[in-house]
């Protein structure tokens, strides 16, 4: 039986399989089918020649929920709110995103004012009535969202985080008169404080949940379909995978579940290589630059993540930036007339113009193929068109007065200082020295990037898997079930109860294993930990503080106190003993152990590396370059840039300051001069 990983990105659909109790490992990479995405899985895994019969689990990453959310492509959703509330996601935390622009937009609300409801209710912060719910208007509400024809509803009521009595109600009330009607409470989503971010989570969950019910439904028909029997599990933004079942109540947590895979990917390389623990993980596909931090062999987590500016989603979330930059990234003239990429993407459909599809506008794809970077048959796989990209390059370069060439190599250079700027915002961002860290490159197109990247941003080395072009798909076959549950709790330290701490952690951990006693896991295989959002008294945000098992007592506040002081120095370089700390939130992770892929080594391909030559163009230049099959290299072998390495779903660019050696594993290290 096979175990398989898809990754469904923007332009392309890949495929990573391990068979179980043996070594075989397969790989594919399709067109994404925007149409249905269910379709590009299954071409993919026809691609790899696999029996839909013969999977024992599929793990999925899928961006069809950010997808949604970004383009605002789902159906109306309505909400329910508190009087005075009704127009908290819209207004938001009164930031700004550039503070001098005064052309600057808000973006879209989730869910749209006319349907965004305020009803007279009212919980006190300690969770006491303060005023009953209106239950005549309640019914009320209910029959308007009924005329309306809304499918969902988000209920969110100020304090609820501490009774969720009034959402309750209101919920039953909704359910009464819509019966069948998709209808989530934010004490369900995320029962934590500051109702700008519960609110807007809570809004975000009812709006996806038709999309992504609607998808997955249809997935699981066609691979049943197909002959598939065994088990779908979903790619989840923490860096875990859950049950389909689970998937489609809450997508709130799939956020970013593409990406999640190549994290997983980088971790699982830390583990394996042992002497790279803190990574850079880049990826670059088709339409985006997704950048994270591995530390330690673990991603690091957010839970301050926004799919916009203003529009947070509060779950627990791997801290992945993206930007829109691939290979598919669409270089233009602004009205200054200087020379953009992105983050417009020409995508699968048409995808760039070399791909001969239809596309009409010069790509960072054509520009690499002009360049003498790219293959023209990309292995085998496509014929290129490298006559049309260079005719559409041409249009683009008499709009400033380059040639065709110069142009493609100015649309690498800005695509990949965008990319720069990107790994800058998270280093800088978690105040992380980047020359402490290796940049792993994942992607179709990020190892043709990524000594350009690395050397804007200072990072001596660099690690390109022979699977960087399907790293997020062996990444999702490289992780473990997961689930992250919270319960609002405030108190200083000094003052906490930890006979209540203790009761909420009780119910945090039974809820927990129960959904993956769900899952069908043994509890030898379940691993549970404990965390608390901490703060000073007196601080608006907070960091993340381990807490330990077992039945706490007040002898155990001191040490707790202590943990908070050294999480909160390595996330700020500082710490204070001059102010209290406090506990704002508890929080249960607990992780289901999985099978993993073996760790494999390659086999000697027998057959000389070096495939051809071919110029290939470098500051400003031509050079004479050797061509490898990365395949072929083997253990120990070095290459001297300028050179080009060759993998089955990626290709390597090294310039004339890059040198690469291939260690144990098939992965190619690269070292910058």
């Amino acid at each position: 039986m096979w175990r398989v990983g898809i990754d469904v990105g923007g332009t392309f659909t890949d495929l990573f399989a391990w068979e179980e109790g043996g070594t075989r490992q397969l790989t594919s990479k399709v067109l994404t089918t925007k149409h249905d995405r269910a379709v590009g899985v299954l071409n993919a895994i026809r691609e790899a020649g696999i029996e839909p019969s013969g999977i024992s689990h599929l793990m999925h990453g899928t961006t069809t929920a950010t997808n949604a959310l970004i383009t605002r492509d789902y159906p109306e959703a309505a909400m329910i709110t508190t009087d005075g509330f009704r127009d908290t996601i819209e207004i938001g935390r009164q930031h700004r995103e550039a503070l001098y622009d005064p052309y600057q937009q808000k973006p879209k609300p989730i869910i749209k004012r006319r349907f965004r409801y305020s009803i007279d209710e009212r919980m006190d912060a300690k969770g006491k009535p303060v005023r009953p719910l209106d239950r005549a208007k309640a019914l009320a509400i209910a029959e308007k969202i009924k005329a309306a024809n809304i499918k969902s509803v988000a209920i969110a009521f100020i304090n609820s985080y501490v009774n969720a009595a009034h959402e309750n109600q209101m919920r039953d009330i909704v359910l009464e008169v819509n019966p069948g009607i998709y209808c989530v409470t934010s004490a369900d989503t995320r029962p934590v404080f500051r109702e700008h971010g519960r609110f807007a989570t809570t809004a975000i969950r009812a709006a996806t949940i038709p999309v992504m019910e609607r998808y997955f439904n249809r997935l699981e028909a066609s691979l049943k379909d197909a002959g598939f029997n065994g088990r779908l599990m979903i790619l989840k933004s923490s860096g875990g995978i859950t049950g389909v079942d689970y998937a489609k109540q809450h997508p709130e947590e799939l956020i970013e579940s593409g990406p999640a895979g190549g994290v997983a990917y980088a971790a699982y390389l830390s583990e394996m290589k042992g002497d790279c623990p803190n990574i850079i993980h880049t990826d670059v596909g088709g339409t985006s630059f997704d950048v994270s931090i591995v530390e330690n062999g673990k991603g690091l987590v957010t839970r301050d993540h926004e799919i916009e500016w203003e529009i947070p989603v509060i779950v627990p979330m791997l801290d992945i930036h993206s930007v829109g930059a691939g290979g598919g990234s669409i270089g233009w003239v602004d009205e200054g007339g200087s020379l953009r990429v992105g983050p417009h993407s020409a995508g699968s459909e048409p995808g760039p113009v070399c791909y001969g599809r239809g596309g009409k506008l010069p790509t960072i794809t054509d520009a690499n193929l002009l360049l003498g970077r790219i293959e023209p048959t990309l292995g085998g796989k496509m014929q290129l068109d490298k006559a049309g990209a260079e005719a559409a390059m041409e249009r683009l370069a008499e709009e400033f007065g380059l040639s065709a060439i110069e142009t493609a190599d100015g649309m690498i250079r800005i695509g990949c200082e965008n990319m720069a700027q990107a790994v800058k915002k998270v280093i800088v961002a978690r105040g992380r020295d980047p020359r402490d860290f290796i940049l792993a490159s994942f992607g179709g197109a990020g190892a043709m990037h990524a000594c350009f990247v690395a050397d804007s941003m200072n990072i001596p080395r660099i690690i390109v898997p022979a699977e960087a072009g399907v790293a997020s798909a062996f990444g999702a076959t490289a992780m473990d079930l997961r689930h992250d549950l919270e319960a609002f709790y405030f108190s200083p330290v000094a003052d906490a109860d930890v006979a209540t701490i203790n009761r909420m952690y009780a119910q945090l951990e039974k809820d927990a294993l129960a959904l993956l006693e769900a899952d069908g896991l043994k509890a030898a295989d379940i691993v549970l930990t404990r965390s608390a959002q901490m703060r000073y008294v007196g601080q608006s945000y907070e960091v993340e503080t381990p807490i330990p098992s077992g039945t706490l007592t007040k002898a155990d506040l001191p040490a707790i106190a202590t943990a908070f002081h050294k999480c909160h120095e390595m996330e700020f370089g500082v710490s204070s003993d001059d102010f209290a700390p406090a506990i704002v939130a508890l929080g249960v992770t607990v992780v289901g152990k999985t099978a993993r892929p073996p760790v494999k080594k390659p086999e000697a391909a027998g057959r000389e590396p070096i495939k051809g030559r071919r110029q290939v163009y470098f500051d400003r230049a031509w050079h004479e370059s050797n061509i490898y099959d990365g395949h072929a290299l083997a253990e120990g072998a070095s290459v001297q840039g300028p050179c080009i390495v060759e993998f089955e779903h990626a290709c390597a660019v090294l310039p004339p300051n890059a040198s690469g050696t291939i260690d144990a594993y098939g992965n190619m290290m690269i070292s910058l001069s």
